[in-house]
């Protein structure tokens, strides 16, 4: 059957538990996907609801209405290696994970869901062990096929998990990075992993982290392909119903501020870390409709402030330009209606962003080697996650000594390159 959004636009049962008792509670207006650039400016385009609600039963966060996947994933433009970040990131993540193992007993396979350009599985390959990939993306699977990281193309689920079974034996290890965000049918992705992972396998998922987001007021992480918002509490929940058990927990640096949980099949030893966590939570109230409603209220306030800056910016015939076209900056752009008009041009260093325009504000995205030769007097830092790696190019390659407005996290701020 074809996959029909009209039937998807209104969400009627929680995407975790299956209760229908959910509270709609922060709604960003219509937008378009966020990474579905413009090959030109007059382009034409849609839009869908981007609106948050809140499960009553389980807590979890979760948008209310369900994009196709087919088209947000069959093709894609962000491509991990471009980030130094994430390749040091690749490095450590390898490390953490070859350290859960005897040093004479490596894992004999890995599989990553979701494994993009190949870039957290190449240390594996370093170290000379096994690695599957696994990704939706006709483009980007391609690409890491041709460099080297065996790839095949799929979305996965149970179905796909048992036939790799069949066809290579369990998983030491499967790396769930930034993936559950992103499907809806969760509970057939996770039967999935509990299938393909071994009895004293590891699972590691990596989730944008809703405690970070709500203390950050991360609202720009909110876009139409991530679907739910997890904490500690709720990831645990949807885990347990399939088997696993978060035993080790982590944070990361990419996505400012990501959840590392280690998970394993139920009945392992849990280390300090998950009972720390799931107490910070409860102290902050995380996990509450309350604090979720006040992140909406902060978000228009903070629409509002931003707004002032970038008008102050704009007299005297200032010119302020963007750097990072990533679909954080989408959301930001839309929801608080940044044109052209303020922002003359984005600078991205992926070369599938150049020379196309942003979805929804139309605004060019370009070289960053374009964008400073023309050199500009302030730059909007969209791509704020990356701050040290983007502040360090600005002031070491391009030599930038404007101002540079820092939209998050919490509130607007102006660093001064001198």
């Amino acid at each position: 059957m074809a996959f029909d959004m009209d039937d998807n636009a209104d969400l009627k049962v929680c995407r975790g538990c299956g209760n229908s008792n959910l509270s709609p509670f922060f709604d960003l207006g219509r937008q378009p996907f966020a990474n579905s650039l413009l090959k030109t400016e007059d382009e034409l385009e849609d839009s869908y609801p981007l609106a948050l609600t809140f499960c009553n039963e389980c807590s979890l966060v979760q948008l209310t209405y369900t994009a196709d996947p087919a088209v947000l994933f069959s093709r894609y433009v962000w491509v991990t290696g471009t980030s130094s970040t994430a390749r040091r990131q690749a490095l450590k993540f390898c490390s953490d994970i070859l350290a859960r193992f005897p040093p004479n007993q490596p894992p004999r396979l890995v599989v990553e869901v979701a494994s993009n350009d190949g870039t957290f599985l190449r240390p594996f390959i370093e170290r000379n062990v096994p690695v599957i990939g696994i990704d939706p993306a006709v483009n980007i699977a391609e690409q890491a096929n041709r460099d080297g990281v065996r790839t095949r193309c799929a979305f996965f689920d149970e179905k796909l998990a048992r036939s790799l079974l069949v066809e290579q034996g369990a998983a030491d290890v499967i790396i769930v990075r930034n993936v559950l965000p992103h499907v809806a049918a969760l509970h057939s992705v996770i039967r999935g992993i509990s299938v393909l992972v071994g009895a004293t396998g590891l699972a590691a998922i990596e989730v944008h982290y809703g405690k970070k987001i709500l203390e950050g007021l991360q609202y720009d992480s909110i876009y139409h392909e991530h679907l739910c918002y997890f904490t500690v509490a709720t990831l645990s929940r949807l885990l347990e119903k399939h088997g696993l058990e978060i035993v080790d927990l982590d944070e990361g640096p990419i996505n400012a501020g990501a959840l590392i949980a280690y998970a394993r099949k139920a009945g392992a030893s849990k280390a300090n870390s998950v009972k720390r966590f799931l107490d910070g939570e409860a102290q902050t109230g995380t996990n509450t409709l309350a604090a979720w409603r006040e992140f909406a209220a902060r978000a228009f306030r903070h629409r509002d402030e931003l707004n002032a800056i970038l008008n102050a910016e704009t007299v005297g015939g200032r010119n302020t330009v963007g750097y990072g076209a990533s679909a954080r900056s989408s959301t930001m752009l839309n929801f608080c209606g940044i044109s052209r008009q303020k922002l003359g041009c984005i600078a991205d260093a992926a070369p599938l962003k150049q020379r196309s325009f942003t979805a929804g504000t139309r605004i060019p995205i370009c070289a960053p080697e374009k964008v400073f030769a023309a050199r500009p007097d302030n730059v909007l830092l969209l791509a704020w996650n990356f701050r040290e790696e983007i502040v360090g190019l600005l002031r070491d390659r391009f030599k930038f000594r404007g101002k540079v407005i820092h939209p998050l996290p919490t509130t607007p701020t102006i660093q001064i390159m001198a």
